[in-house]
């Protein structure tokens, strides 16, 4: 009985342990960053590159981090070739004015961009797409607030965009594009899914670029590189992208998602870099790969490099030529001969956009993208998670809820389980039913706990009682809670979704709490003292389902299933609505489980009975230690 005992405590505690740890360390650690990230949006930052040399961000690959190109004839950079070296040393690092998204916009002529999901525009000055919202998304619940903005142009406070192009061999003499380049407009000077942009350049010197942008009515980009040799000698050319964030983003924070470098890379597979670790090294260069896809994530935003079928070296890397962060996602192929009166073009495509699970797992489909469905964290046990959130999913296009359609999922979940439940909750009624023996046996073997023990072990045998029923229901639902926590977490289709009354959003905590009388009071508590109505709902019915169970035999068990509920209503109130709503839904579908099989039973449920019981007993403990 010891060890079953010293069990039962042992998956109650595991189970606060792991809940602890989200509430009191990780919630905090995201509130830091919150306020960080705040901080350094105010801060004087500069980013990007206004000129040639001023800086290392957007550097070309196949650059040595620190270096920076300056090809002054073309006012473009000219990266390595691989296994080269810079074509010269770095120039003084120079701060530039840091510019507002609207002037840095304005400073540069451009080809706008409009689709049913993004707005933007690409910038003729080294035809970077460098400015994209995402017109489906706000940036709070209010759908007056702003669109979310992704892409931003250098020289802003978070500069982030895609660049794409050409290198050579330093010691060929190649004037190829780069980021001062100026691009001309060829006929549509609009792109939207049904017209392409054609942009071009020619270097004088005998090669004719073109960049060919297409894009579909979601978030994929096709960019075609094409270039013409008119010239008398053939040229050796490097095609490359590449995916530049100036500054460090905010994260989470959470050790559930990650959030940083990303790309499936051939054989290697998923691979995952944290801002911090690619800083800390410099540059991480994985394998050569044949093929694969690389970029950034965010929660819900990523934008991530297709080379195609081709082999390329891909880069993570970290500069700070400036005082200011630099993170860049990059790849190199190998290189391409243009022979004289010759023409060639390579293919990259360029998501950037909201991770919707439809969209992601379709590119994969449609576009060919290998395992693109990782570029949303489904976690180590996708096989659960997924599967979970399609089943929300479709029971969201059913009512148009998904609140309502967490609780239709936990009711079949509910019935899945209903085997393994209705077996432990038939052990709990026979475990009732002999209470009376099993204090009969505590008062007749007083000081010998081990002849108590003996016989107890003894009755459980005879009455077909499994001691361990009590916390069966509550571990079968562990994973289907952090499946669902999951889901809730880190998919954008739970992001802004509400319920109703005050829910209106399903992936962030109850906004209410008792501490301000649920808003009358103008006040707002700690963020530890938030606890709202449905933490309260679901601490409760946690509470009443506690007290369908027997009684523990032993002292310190009658206490920790006592305080249970309480802890858990603190605990829980931190975490996503959807999921408190979802614990609380459960609780009240298994006391009438519970309820109606005791009752089947021959056991006699007085609920209020066992309610008022928990408070009585406390005084005579109380009084006979004073």
């Amino acid at each position: 009985m010891a060890d079953n005992k010293n069990f039962i405590i042992a998956i109650v505690l595991s189970l606060v342990v792991l809940v602890g740890w989200q509430y009191f360390v990780m919630g905090p650690k995201m509130e830091a960053e919150r306020k960080r990230a705040e901080q350094a949006a105010q801060s004087e930052q500069v980013a990007g590159q206004n000129a040639p040399g001023q800086s290392t961000a957007g550097q070309t690959p196949g650059q040595t981090p620190g270096q920076t190109p300056g090809q002054a004839a073309s006012g473009v950079g000219a990266p390595t070739a691989p296994g080269g070296t810079a074509n010269a040393p770095a120039a003084a690092a120079v701060r530039p004015q840091k510019m507002s998204r609207e002037d840095a916009l304005a400073k540069s002529r451009r080809v706008a961009i409009d689709t049913p999901s993004l707005a933007g525009s690409i910038n003729l000055t080294g035809a970077r797409i460098d400015d994209l919202t995402l017109k489906g998304y706000h940036e709070t619940v209010d759908p007056k607030s702003p669109n979310i903005t992704l892409f931003s142009p250098a020289g802003t406070a978070q500069p982030y965009y895609a660049d794409f192009g050409w290198t050579s061999d330093p010691s060929a003499g190649i004037s190829v594009p780069g980021p001062a380049t100026v691009w001309s407009v060829e006929g549509n000077a609009t792109l939207t899914p049904s017209k392409p942009v054609t942009l071009s350049w020619d270097n004088g010197k005998g090669l004719v670029f073109k960049r060919t942008i297409s894009v579909d009515d979601k978030y994929l980009f096709t960019v075609s590189d094409a270039v013409v040799n008119t010239g008398s000698e053939a040229a050796a050319l490097y095609p490359y992208g590449l995916i530049s964030r100036g500054g460090t983003p905010p994260t989470s924070g959470y050790y559930i998602l990650h959030e940083g470098f990303i790309g499936v890379l051939g054989d290697e597979g998923l691979v995952e870099e944290k801002y911090k670790n690619v800083a800390e090294e410099g540059q991480i260069k994985p394998q050569k790969v044949g093929t694969g896809w690389l970029g950034i994530t965010d929660k819900y935003w990523a934008a991530a490099l297709v080379p195609g079928d081709r082999p390329f070296q891909p880069r993570f890397s970290h500069t700070n030529g400036t005082g200011v962060d630099h993170y860049q996602a990059d790849f190199l192929a190998d290189s391409v001969t243009v022979a004289p009166d010759a023409s060639t073009s390579v293919e990259t495509r360029l998501f950037a956009g909201a991770k919707v699970v439809s969209v992601v797992d379709g590119y994969e489909n449609s576009a060919k993208i290998d395992r693109f469905e990782l570029l949303i964290d489904w976690g180590w046990f996708y096989f659960i998670t997924k599967p979970m959130f399609f089943a929300i999913d479709w029971f969201f296009k059913l009512f148009g809820n998904f609140g309502i359609a967490i609780l239709a999922v936990t009711v079949i979940v509910k019935l899945i389980f209903f085997p393994l439940a209705n077996k432990s909750y038939v052990s709990m009624s026979r475990m009732k039913k002999v209470q009376p023996q099993m204090q009969a046996l505590k008062e007749m073997y007083p000081d010998d706990k081990a002849k108590q023990q003996q016989e107890l072990m003894a009755l459980y045998k005879k009455e077909k009682i499994n001691p361990l029923s009590g916390c069966l229901p509550i571990v079968i639902q562990i994973p289907v809670f952090f499946s669902l926590y999951k889901v809730l977490f880190v998919t954008i289709e739970m992001r802004h979704a509400p319920f109703f009354g005050w829910i209106h959003d399903l992936s962030a905590p109850d906004p209410t709490t008792v501490f301000n009388l649920f808003g009358l009071i103008p006040w707002d508590p700690p963020h530890m003292l938030m606890i709202g109505v449905w933490p309260l709902i679901m601490g409760m019915t946690m509470f009443v389902q506690m007290k369908l169970n027997p009684t523990p035999p032993d002292p310190t068990q009658q206490m920790i299933f006592n305080w249970m509920p309480v802890i858990f209503t603190f605990m829980l109130a931190a975490f996503p609505a959807g999921l408190v709503i979802y614990w609380a839904w459960n609780n009240t579908l298994s006391v009438l489980q519970q309820y109606v099989i005791m009752r089947r039973q021959g056991v006699k449920v007085d609920i209020l009975g066992n309610i008022f019981d928990t408070f009585r007993k406390k005084k005579p403990k109380k009084t006979g230690e004073g």
